[in-house]
């Protein structure tokens, strides 16, 4: 019964139709990738993705915005689009992007920013805050310790033993790699949620299209990248050990010359809540690793409180 409960999600959601969107103007290039301009009129607040999956989980669809949102609160929004890499930026590492992407980027404009990170793009934004003037950083979602992986790393680690030869060859790490990756942390939440899906009225149906259709997309790694990320972060746990090097420098949470908060899901299951920095201005919420972002609470749980950060940043 539940395996052909989740076939049926399966199928409506192949079959369902799709709305077209659209990231807002590009501003600036930095290499392949684009800063994109949400306007507001205030301090400029850079939000920095993951290198994983689209940008546009963060301007997903109307109401469900935190970009649009954030530009309504009396702060220039903007976002880091980090484009499509192809294979001969195969050498340009987790690190690289931060110094040959986000760090210039930050330089190039009119004051430093506050960066807003997500996901592995907060822990890059933690890396960059030590390397370019930066007006405060927020991580949310953003796995430091990642031996709070706890047992799912070896499974990661035989993923990339099998995968490595070929990305190599690539010059790439295909999202269907990490995507791999992902499924391998809960895999019965996968059947789980397409025999739920089956069930959805219209508009709950329209959120999870647009949250899947986000998660099952992305532009892939750069082999250096996803070396680095298989290698020294997850298994080597650098960040955590305090052994991780950008622009010069061993990368500290606790040297930052600026402001830090990180918001931390106690029900992420992407980013587990025993990988967070540990920051003395931290706030838990019970949301998951995209609800947090998206979900119907999400305003109360994080947009607001985020909002009341950067309100009262000097």
């Amino acid at each position: 019964m539940r395996r052909s409960q989740a076939l049926a999600g399966l199928r409506r959601y192949q079959e369902e139709p799709r709305v077209k969107r659209r990231l807002a103007k590009a501003v600036r290039r930095q290499g392949r990738a684009r800063l994109r301009d949400y306007g507001g009129i205030g301090r400029p607040v850079l939000f920095v993705p993951s290198l994983i999956n689209p940008p546009y989980i963060l301007d997903l669809m109307p109401g469900r915005s935190l970009m649009r949102w954030i530009a309504e609160q009396g702060f220039h929004a903007l976002l880091l689009d980090w484009g499509e890499p192809q294979a001969e930026d195969h050498a340009l590492g987790v690190r690289g992007h931060v110094e040959r992407i986000l760090m210039p980027l930050m330089r190039r404009l009119e004051e430093p920013p506050v960066l807003v990170g997500y996901c592995l793009g907060g822990t890059m934004s933690i890396a960059a805050a030590m390397g370019a003037p930066s007006a405060g950083v927020a991580a949310i979602a953003a796995p430091w310790r990642f031996d709070g992986y706890g047992e799912a790393r070896t499974n990661m680690a035989a993923l990339w033993d099998a995968a490595q030869p070929a990305c190599e060859q690539l010059g790439l790490v295909p999202m269907e790699v990490l995507q791999t990756g992902f499924w391998k942390l809960d895999p019965a939440r996968t059947i789980a949620k397409y025999e739920a899906f089956a069930g959805m009225d219209d508009e709950a149906a329209a959120m999870f299209v647009a949250m899947e259709d986000w998660a099952n997309r992305g532009a892939p790694l750069t082999y250096a990248a996803g070396a680095e990320l298989f290698t020294q972060l997850l298994l080597a746990n650098a960040p955590g050990t305090g052994t991780w090097e950008v622009a010069g420098r061993t990368i500290d949470p606790a040297t930052l010359p600026c402001p830090a908060v990180e918001f931390v899901s106690l029900g992420d299951r992407i980013v587990p809540a025993a990988t967070a920095m540990g920051l003395d201005n931290r706030h838990d919420l019970g949301a998951g690793h995209v609800g947090m972002i998206i979900g119907s609470r999400a305003r109360e749980q994080l947009w607001e409180p985020l909002r009341d950060w950067l309100n009262a940043l000097p």
